[in-house]
């Protein structure tokens, strides 16, 4: 159970920045202990302080944000965030995105503490695949290659008779032309992650 002087602080945070996970870093806890409240002051009666502006087409976006801004450590520009959440369907104006920004960088130069955070794919970034059981042909085992893409949970599967390493390279060629491009990450079953360049040699461009 939290103090008066804590629960304050974490609404003193939460009014600031605007975010629950901005407030958390500023108050150092939980981003649901902010939400718990923010909440409870809300059915109280007390709403929001006037200061905090409410963006509600930019807010969805508040947590992959505050992902860019920790991953360059606060050095991200704007215009380059305005840019993804577009392709992301965002549409708000890139003037209330370089405020958003701001807040969520302002909030981690005052003491940002690494935080596990919900994981939210991006367009081209994300490629998962993994090996499934196939059925048997002429008394035969074989595999199905299966890989998707986080972001639009677009698939390719397709039949090998063995999990070789020439079947896999040529599986994922197979898939990558598919794809009509390469992501730049391809995370395995096994929780390898590599980038596109280390997936059978090929480019990123291709």
């Amino acid at each position: 159970m939290k103090s008066a002087e804590e629960i304050m602080e974490i609404l003193e945070a939460f009014d600031l920045v605007g975010t629950l996970r901005g407030a958390a870093v500023l108050a150092d806890c939980d981003h649901k202990t902010v939400a718990r409240y923010v909440e409870a002051r809300d059915r109280a009666g007390g709403g929001v302080r006037p200061g905090r502006r409410v963006r509600p087409l930019v807010d969805p976006f508040a947590d992959k944000i505050g992902e860019w801004v920790e991953r360059s450590r606060g050095r991200i520009r704007a215009d380059k965030a305005h840019e993804r959440l577009l392709a992301m369907g965002y549409q708000g104006s890139e003037r209330t995105t370089r405020r958003a920004v701001a807040e969520v960088k302002r909030a981690w130069r005052q003491g940002h503490a690494r935080r596990t955070r919900p994981w939210l794919p991006e367009p081209g970034l994300w490629m998962q695949w993994d090996f499934a059981d196939g059925p048997l042909v002429a008394g035969r085992r074989t595999s199905l290659f299966c890989a998707w893409l986080a972001w639009c949970r677009f698939r390719v599967v397709l039949p090998l008779a063995d999990r070789r390493l020439a079947s896999l390279c040529s599986a994922l060629d197979r898939t990558l032309r598919r794809f009509g491009g390469a992501p730049t990450y391809a995370l395995t079953d096994n929780e390898r992650t590599v980038t596109a360049d280390h997936v059978c040699g090929i480019h990123p461009d291709l």
